[in-house]
């Protein structure tokens, strides 16, 4: 979204091809934050009867989870800072730059682009 909390609201745009029953899955996520929209996708996969469910994250704040989440691969811990870059965005913004940042002063950012 366009704001810098969560509005704890999970919405499927697009379901899986896919049946993964019996199969192993492996959740691949960018960042990893309260754990509440992962608690909510991981038991909807695991109602679809899946052999093992593992979770793969590039970025991992584990200071501010909210729930408990098992974490099997973790790319890199960061600490509490909204960061940009490499996909991750601020309203559709700035996630082409090439490296992952900690958002700062917008305009500096604004110059760069």
């Amino acid at each position: 979204g366009n704001e810098f909390v969560s509005t704890r609201e999970v919405k499927i745009k697009k379901d899986l091809d896919e049946n993964i029953m019996g199969k192993h899955v492996i959740v691949v996520e960018d960042i990893i934050d309260s754990g509440n929209t992962l608690k909510t996708v991981l038991k909807m996969l695991g109602n679809r009867g899946p052999k093992t469910i593992s979770l793969c994250t590039l970025l991992d704040k584990p200071s501010r989870r909210e729930v408990e989440i098992d974490v099997q691969y973790i790319g890199f811990e960061i600490e509490d800072e909204f960061v940009l870059g490499y996909g991750l965005d601020y309203m559709q913004k700035y996630r082409n730059i090439p490296y992952v940042g900690i958002m700062g002063n917008l305009d500096e950012l604004e110059t760069k682009e």
